[in-house]
């Protein structure tokens, strides 16, 4: 009977989960594995501190990091800094990805609004993000707006990019079957454009989400007396190397927590996908 139901079974049906193929027949689960490589630049750090390469005031040890970290919970600063900071980060990601997800379907619908639009933003996508903090400051102040404004730029292009670039892969007669069925602008994007392009689109906002981060920093040199860009700075000019370093390993931190939970959107949407894994 097992001899019957094994011929029976597809090659789908015997076919190793990707995950498990991926491990490689070691059974360590794939989170642990990528935990060796911060472990292993943790103990190089602590043998460079212990060999005295650099002096405590350039390079502060772990537990140097660890202390000053305690003292702005004690204060009740840490939390209200990455709170701060959070917040900036999501508002602007939200507007940032969503003009680029507008722009992007109307770039694609539309080949007239493509010439129109498209070189001018390849234009404006080379302007590094610390030559935008003068004009902001000037139009906005001083604010949060400006900051939020920031973000936002460096969220949309990575996004519009990545949603046009998958538009035009899309296979042309996947488009002509949706126009025979009588879909046209908005409903054509939704119903097509959008749903084949939805890989290409994940990814430019998983980019887009690391390019906020980026932005974020020099977001917060407008002004800003909270936010982990201003500890950043106030550290610089405090001569405190362990604040340094501590804003650093929270914004690296805080980014990879959010790129996990888009990760985990984007394995969701995806569901449907065979893609290989690898």
């Amino acid at each position: 009977m097992a001899i019957a139901e094994q011929s029976r079974s597809t090659p789908q049906d015997r076919a190793v989960p990707a995950e498990r193929h991926w491990r490689g027949g070691i059974g360590v689960p794939r989170w642990l594995i990528g935990l060796v490589v911060p472990a292993l630049l943790l103990v190089l750090w602590q043998w460079l501190v212990n060999r005295e390469v650099y002096t405590r005031s350039q390079l502060p040890a772990p537990g140097d990091v660890w202390r000053a970290a305690e003292q702005l919970w004690t204060a009740d600063l840490l939390v209200e800094h990455i709170t701060v900071s959070l917040e900036r980060v999501a508002q602007g990601f939200a507007w940032g990805a969503g003009i680029a997800i507008l722009l992007g379907l109307a770039v694609g619908l539309s080949p007239l609004i493509d010439a129109l639009l498209s070189p001018t933003i390849q234009a404006i996508r080379a302007i590094p993000s610390l030559a935008w903090v003068p004009l902001l400051i000037l139009w906005m102040g001083i604010g949060d707006q400006p900051k939020i404004t920031l973000v936002a730029i460096g969220v949309f292009f990575p996004v519009f990019t990545a949603l046009v670039g998958g538009i035009q892969q899309i296979d042309r007669k996947l488009v002509e079957v949706g126009q025979a069925y009588g879909l046209r602008g908005p409903a054509l994007a939704w119903h097509i454009l959008l749903p084949a392009a939805a890989p290409s689109l994940l990814t430019g906002l998983r980019i887009g989400l690391a390019q906020g981060w980026l932005f974020l920093v020099a977001a917060e040199l407008i002004g800003a007396s909270r936010g982990l860009g201003f500890l950043l700075t106030d550290g610089q000019n405090t001569g405190r190397a362990d604040i340094i370093v501590l804003s650093i390993v929270l914004l690296a931190l805080l980014g990879k927590g959010t790129d996990v939970l888009l990760g985990l959107v984007e394995r969701r949407a995806l569901r449907w996908s065979d893609a290989w894994q690898g």
